[in-house]
């Protein structure tokens, strides 16, 4: 809906506007759509496997407990069974000793013995059946047990080494730009990502979405640190304040200003250094997304957030 206007809007200004600029507006408010949508399928797409990344971790986790109990639970039956096997076997050992002694005492009595002899013969083996059976399930569940460890202690060091990069990133990050912390910049590292934040003031003009010379130094000396960093994905977003835009020329709004200003700064780090395009996406957050609302200067940024790649952790979800 909000297209619709921008284009009925342009198509009113159309006579004063020349064709061919028109046609260069159209064809950039299009190409920012379709980037957009893009690129926020792509962030959808990390953020959920980033959730069931966690979900499976959490998983696993949880079956290594059991598997401990159970184990637990299955070492104490076997030990208990080996007592009573021990002590039958003892038993067994004493009633032929008392047979050997008894055998010549009389036929009935050698029966007696004969036949308790057999049935504790018969009792001792269904116990060794039972004890065998049991030492194998052990066995099996101990080798699970050993396997599931395996898998999450490769899924914790996978994360340990995505955590330490995103820090020696981070710290990378600050220090190309320690020049311009005290003039509108911050760096921080939060939910395992990079949030660089720049004012408004050090980028663009008021209203304009032309980034200043002195913004450009700062984008560029992160763009260079970035280029390096081929497993990240790296998020621009367009922030305004709340008042609105009343201009006869674009941007119309802090929707368009928000993308547009967004774009330039993709721009700027594509142009001048050797970041790959597709690491990057454009966004416009225009208003709603305020850092506090009771400070417009600093609702008035750009964002340019650094994702570590999940892909190699979700492999091994998958293929395991």
């Amino acid at each position: 809906m909000k297209l619709i206007v921008s284009l009925l809007s342009l198509a009113l200004l159309v006579a004063c506007v020349p064709a061919k600029k028109y046609n260069e507006l159209v064809e950039k408010e299009k190409k920012c759509s379709e980037d957009l949508a893009m690129y926020k399928n792509s962030s959808l797409d990390f953020e959920g496997k980033s959730k069931e990344l966690q979900e499976q971790y959490t998983l696993l986790t949880n079956e290594v407990k059991k598997l401990k109990a159970d184990t637990n639970q299955l070492g104490n039956t076997f030990r208990v069974l080996q007592t009573q096997y021990d002590k039958m076997a003892q038993q067994n050992e004493s009633l032929e000793k008392a047979f050997d002694k008894l055998r010549l005492a009389g036929a009935k009595e050698t029966a007696n013995l004969q036949a308790e002899l057999e049935s504790k013969n018969i009792e001792l083996q269904r116990k060794e059946d039972v004890l065998t059976v049991l030492e194998n399930d052990l066995k099996t569940k101990q080798q699970l047990l050993a396997d599931r460890e395996q898998r999450v202690n490769e899924l914790e060091e996978m994360i340990q080494r995505k955590d330490e990069a995103t820090k020696l990133l981070r710290q990378k990050v600050a220090n190309a730009l320690k020049g311009f912390i005290n003039q509108g910049l911050s760096v921080q590292q939060k939910n395992g990502k990079i949030y660089v934040s720049l004012e408004a003031k050090l980028l663009f003009a008021s209203g304009s979405t032309t980034v200043e010379p002195n913004g450009k130094k700062a984008l560029i000396d992160l763009a260079k640190v970035l280029e390096r960093e081929k497993e990240v994905e790296i998020i621009v977003e367009g922030h305004t304040d709340t008042d609105k835009l009343v201009s006869p020329t674009h941007p119309k709004s802090n929707w368009e200003l928000s993308v547009l200003r967004a774009t330039s700064v993709v721009n700027i780090m594509i142009s001048e250094s050797e970041l790959n395009p597709a690491q990057l996406m454009a966004a416009g957050r225009s208003e709603f997304h305020p850092l506090d609302p009771a400070d417009k200067a600093k609702n008035r940024r750009i964002e340019i957030i650094i994702s570590p790649n999940l892909s190699e952790l979700f492999e091994i979800i998958t293929n395991k």
